[in-house]
């Protein structure tokens, strides 16, 4: 598995959004009126991050980015920081995946978002990682899709990344998605795919949502890249995937859980999924557990 690297991961929008739902984390919370009343800006602690319970590791780089954002001063970056465990490792419980040194105010202020983030983005990867192992040996690969947390897209699917998965779309012009609405508003999927072509050049990978062997006909005609198996049995999908070219890439998607996928994934056919696409590994995921223990840094 090829684990994600986070800072070539967030860059530009990706990045661009993610400082901006740091700040309003932040903005949430406001001012720290009890540590400010209690700790004097001289003041310093020492923090360390631990997994409460058996987890995979996701998001860790997200904390020099709310440190620097909690800072009392732009200037003032006199913390430190080491991440004791990588991106996407396993850690038992117990284990102290990072430390963190600084002024006690900005540690305490960063604390909850700190925790927040990281905590959740380890328990979508940790689903995930069960749907990646019902696959195993399948050459099956697993999708996400844009049932996020709104405002947490690229976070959420960085960690499905950490998980052994693999992103789906980002946003609505990675790739362009027919359903239904478009293709009853074009006349046809025949005039939709002639639309988009016709106004995009390049035009953006194309996929149509068929959920009967007629759509997937159709789909297979016009040369899409990628047509989707929607919300179709196990069954039904032997006369649907040998009606697909290899030259097009075949996702199955809707009703898929983890006792289920590895049955999707292994349908008696001349050619098998390429992908399965699983909405419930970022809307149905548990927080992992993972506290701070803080105590006065020492000289």
């Amino acid at each position: 598995m090829i684990l994600p690297d986070f800072s070539e991961y967030f860059q530009g929008e990706a990045r661009a959004h993610l400082l901006s739902l740091l700040e309003l984390a932040l903005a949430e919370d406001g001012p720290d009126l009890t540590t400010d009343g209690v700790f004097s800006p001289q003041d310093r602690l020492q923090a360390i991050i631990v997994a409460k319970e058996r987890t995979l590791i996701a998001g860790l780089p997200v904390i020099p980015l709310v440190m620097n954002l909690c800072a009392a001063h732009p200037d003032e970056l006199s913390y430190t920081w080491q991440p004791l465990a990588k991106e996407g490792e396993e850690v038992v419980t117990g284990s102290v995946v990072a430390r963190i040194a600084g002024p006690a105010r900005q540690i305490l202020r960063a604390e909850r978002i700190i925790l927040n983030f990281v905590s959740r983005l380890c328990g979508i990867a940790n689903l995930t990682s069960l749907y990646v192992e019902a696959l195993e040996g399948t050459g099956v690969r697993l999708l996400d899709t844009r049932k996020t947390m709104p405002g947490m897209r690229y976070p959420d699917k960085y960690a499905v990344l950490c998980g052994g998965g693999h992103n789906h779309r980002r946003n609505l012009h990675e790739m362009l998605m027919l359903k239904d609405n478009h293709i009853d508003a074009a006349g046809s999927m025949t005039k939709a795919v002639e639309l988009l072509r016709g106004r995009y050049n390049p035009c953006p990978p194309i996929e149509v949502e068929c959920r009967t062997n007629d759509e997937v006909l159709e789909a297979v005609a016009c040369g899409v890249d990628r047509i989707m198996l929607d919300n179709m049995t196990p069954d039904m999908l032997p006369a649907a995937l040998e009606r697909i070219p290899s030259s097009i890439e075949v996702e199955v998607s809707g009703g898929v859980s983890l006792d289920t996928i590895r049955t999707y994934a292994t349908v008696k056919s001349l050619r098998k999924p390429d992908f399965i696409s699983v909405g419930r590994i970022t809307h149905s995921a548990v927080t992992a557990d993972l506290s701070m223990r803080i105590a006065k840094e020492t000289a």
